[in-house]
């Protein structure tokens, strides 16, 4: 296998590696899957990624990858002047790796848990208000997010990084765009200068519509 082969699934979290893929123009194809739905696809994902979830990335050499963070870094490696990260003794790494590990640690748990309720609550009323408090604090994290970073007119400033892919496609999930416009008008800006990005148009056109 020559190619970067992604498993993937329509707006989910593998749009990020897909739009970095495609950044990076390193080889890839990608193989668009229902990755919830029981069936021969899922029995797939799961004997290479047990825990069944998308992006799952099959490196040129078989070994399957995981991690959105991990294979941006790896990416990142394998395509420096893509940008993708500022490279090590650029003064905007430290902030870029800060931001990275914040989002997929902060941000993306409180999908993991609000996104379905019913696996850790006891009763509908306890899912219910796991679900309002994930989406609450997630709208917390986002206005710190923006206040702290520079966000105009990329997150790291003046320069393009992964950050910005991260932001585009999560613009998507809840809270979703308009409140990102009413809240967040510098990230939704962001949003929106991706989802413009030449390099980018199969990406959004595949998965977004």
């Amino acid at each position: 296998m020559n190619n970067y082969h992604l498993i993937a699934s329509k707006a989910a979290g593998s749009m990020i590696v897909e739009a970095a893929l495609a950044v990076s123009r390193l080889p890839y194809d990608v193989e668009m899957i229902p990755y919830l739905e029981p069936g021969p696809q899922r029995d797939r994902l799961l004997s290479l990624n047990p825990l069944g979830q998308v992006p799952t990335l099959l490196l040129p050499d078989g070994r399957a990858m995981t991690e959105s963070a991990a294979i941006i870094l790896h990416l990142a490696d394998e395509a420096p002047d893509a940008q993708l990260t500022p490279r090590a003794q650029d003064p905007t790494r430290p902030m870029f790796l800060r931001w990275l590990i914040f989002i997929v640690a902060a941000i993306y748990p409180t999908f993991t848990y609000g996104d379905d309720p019913s696996r850790w609550a006891h009763d509908e009323a306890s899912g219910r208000h796991l679900r309002q408090a994930t989406d609450e604090h997630r709208k917390a994290l986002w206005r710190y997010f923006a206040a702290q970073s520079p966000c105009k007119p990329w997150v790291l400033g003046d320069r393009f990084s992964a950050l910005d892919l991260y932001v585009a496609v999560m613009n998507m999930w809840r809270p979703g765009p308009d409140w990102f416009k009413r809240e967040c008008p510098a990230l939704a800006a962001i949003a929106a200068r991706v989802s413009e990005m030449d390099a980018l148009r199969d990406v959004w056109k595949r998965n977004a519509g």
